[in-house]
């Protein structure tokens, strides 16, 4: 996200030349987009509508309403292709480092921590598709699963929102912030995966 917040503000109030419904339309497919493909700057299409309401040029309901729409309608989408198509495929060839032994395992934790995960899964870049997937293998319940994704998209959008539209004049710190906060993240998540990954190799190695 090297991009500049005040850009994609620009961006969007550029189109309010076709209407204000292709404004909230754009926060959607952005939103959408961004679990689809995680390197899109989704949350800078955030920041860039949290300061055109603080201008007035947005309405803040509509506008949170898409952007959790967005993002609620591609995780579930992915978690739908987890839940009807991943499972049988990851069972059925039993996969050395995903095993099905590896899947039951993780409905077992899922069933006692996914609650929690789910909750926290939006304020974590980069996982929540991953997560959205897996809950679908692990044939985590759905009503559970768009409960908690539901409360914990309204609850970071909603607060990206309102820091963006109560510090418009200094959107791009905002930014900056984020993005520094993505570059902190990021490191950590990649050594727990590399960590999990040499785990389970030297488990399989062992094993077998």
């Amino acid at each position: 996200m090297t991009e500049s917040a005040a850009q994609f503000n620009e961006f969007l109030d550029s189109i309010f030349q076709y209407g204000a419904v292709w404004v909230y339309a754009v926060l959607f497919a952005a939103c959408l987009i961004e679990n689809v493909f995680p390197p899109f700057p989704g949350d800078m299409f955030i920041l860039a509508a949290g300061g055109l309401i603080a201008v007035g040029r947005l309405m803040p309901l509509p506008a949170l309403v898409m952007i959790v729409g967005g993002g609620m309608c591609s995780v579930m989408l992915l978690y739908v292709i987890g839940r009807r198509y991943g499972r049988d495929y990851v069972l059925r060839k039993n996969f050395r480092y995903f095993s099905a032994a590896d899947v039951a395992r993780m409905e077992k934790r899922l069933a006692s921590w996914g609650w929690l995960v789910l909750l926290f899964s939006r304020f974590v870049p980069g996982v929540r598709s991953a997560i959205a997937l897996a809950a679908g293998i692990a044939r985590y319940p759905q009503f559970k699963m768009a409960v908690l994704s539901g409360i914990s998209y309204v609850a970071f959008s909603g607060l990206l929102l309102y820091l963006a539209a109560k510090l418009v004049n200094n959107i791009d710190a905002v930014g900056r912030y984020f993005a520094l906060y993505n570059k902190i993240i990021w490191p950590i998540i990649i050594v727990g995966i590399l960590a999990y990954v040499i785990f389970r190799y030297r488990k399989v190695r062992k094993s077998s």
